[in-house]
């Protein structure tokens, strides 16, 4: 007999603070229950299920047996050993599951008792109730309760947290652990990794953190929340947040080129020809651009206008320098940008970050050539499409375990 009240008071609290339905919860107890009766009394093999009824408190024990025939189990005569046999020597029947008299029941016995009995049809017989368990059984009942409500909870965490992959998390600075920064998200913990924070912060514990959810990983260890500050969208979604444009569609990120904590360039466009795409992101007086600036610790953004046309499009991701003329090579998929020679050094950028970082957006590898000057290589282009999710690295020994209490 349950206390109601007590029974009840425990599933409310459960689905409210873990997120674990009420059903999930009250069959981690009938499995427990059921455990510890076949512990307890049960003959060996004996399917045993238990059913609560939360309206009047008690619970009813029952063992289940299978509808089977010749075609879907083994018979061995009683008193006879099976003969064993290799793999290779084995036939379809071989391979069936033994007959067991305390697990299974014959199809022509099932219909004496049950008129429409099919194969695989469950028959339930009850079994006398018990209310004294032994300490080993009792102790088994609760690992199992334990066990259940745990997988059920981390069922809860991947759902929950599933939903906001691609979205900005806030949490609070938990510990940090080998580079990896590891933040209390609530019900989860994230993990930060080294390579995937800005270069330059510093974070203290109990500290607010905002970080992007690039991927919700489930494994036998534990679910890993795996965020990131240097991730292209998580500067994507900060300006989502800032301006209500790109938050509705209107002007839309068509690449994105990043050097995380160091300096990014950002291609735009917009689809209402009155709508413009750089000021939207810019905002008055530069206050939208300054806000996700601040966040990402000062990191320089540069905001060209997307073109179709590569040369102009070429021309603007080399801003601030102003470009003279652009040669294309289609067949190498380089540019050969000219520029005078007081503008040389600005197109290539302080350790060639600009040309750097200009070949990352258009996906043109990109030389620089003075007028009368030098010709200057950029490195080689890469995808210039906004990445989703970014290069693969080690996973932290530590997963975010799902608790239970």
């Amino acid at each position: 007999m349950f206390d109601l009240k007590v029974i009840n008071s425990v599933l409310t609290e459960l689905e409210d603070e873990r997120g674990i339905p009420r059903e999930r919860v009250i069959e981690a107890i009938e499995s427990a229950l059921a455990t510890a009766y076949k512990k307890e009394y049960a003959k060996k093999g004996q399917l045993i299920r238990a059913n609560i009824d939360l309206n009047s408190g008690t619970t009813e024990f029952n063992q289940v047996k299978v509808v089977v025939d010749e075609t879907t189990v083994r018979i061995v005569p009683e008193g006879e050993e099976e003969v064993r046999k290799t793999i290779e020597e084995m036939t379809d029947e071989d391979m069936l599951p033994r007959f067991n008299p305390e697990q299974h029941i014959m199809i022509n016995d099932a219909k004496l008792m049950k008129r429409d009995a099919q194969l695989g049809d469950e028959l339930v017989f009850p079994l006398e109730m018990k209310d004294d368990y032994g300490r080993i059984a009792a102790q088994t009942a609760k690992q199992v309760i334990i066990q259940k409500i745990r997988e059920a909870e981390k069922v809860s965490v991947v759902a929950e947290f599933g939903k906001r992959q691609g979205e900005i998390i806030s949490g609070t600075v938990q510990r940090m652990e080998r580079g990896n920064l590891y933040v209390d998200l609530g019900r989860a913990t994230g993990i930060l990794p080294y390579d995937e924070q800005i270069p330059g912060e510093r974070f203290r514990q109990g500290e607010r953190i905002r970080a992007y959810l690039y991927q919700v990983e489930e494994s036998p260890r534990g679910i890993y929340l795996r965020l990131s500050r240097a991730h292209p969208q998580f500067l994507v979604k900060l300006f989502e947040m800032e301006v209500p444009e790109v938050a509705h569609g209107t002007v839309v990120f068509k690449s994105v080129a990043r050097e995380a904590g160091s300096r990014s360039k950002v291609a735009v466009a917009s689809s209402d020809p009155h709508v413009d795409p750089v000021g939207s992101l810019v905002g008055q007086r530069g206050v939208r651009v300054s806000t996700v600036t601040t966040e990402l610790g000062g990191e320089k953004i540069d905001i060209i206008e997307w073109s179709e046309d590569p040369k102009a499009f070429i021309e603007e991701s080399l801003s601030p320098a102003r470009a003279l003329s652009v040669d294309m090579d289609e067949a190498e998929h380089k540019a050969t940008v000219k520029v005078a020679e007081d503008q040389q050094s600005l197109a290539i950028g302080r350790g060639g970050q600009n040309v750097r970082l200009a070949a990352k957006l258009t996906g043109w590898r990109i030389d620089i050539q003075s007028v009368g000057g030098p010709k200057e290589a950029a490195p080689e282009a890469e995808t210039s499409v906004i990445e989703e999710t970014p290069a693969e690295e080690t996973i932290p020994e530590t997963p975010t375990e799902a608790a239970a209490e």
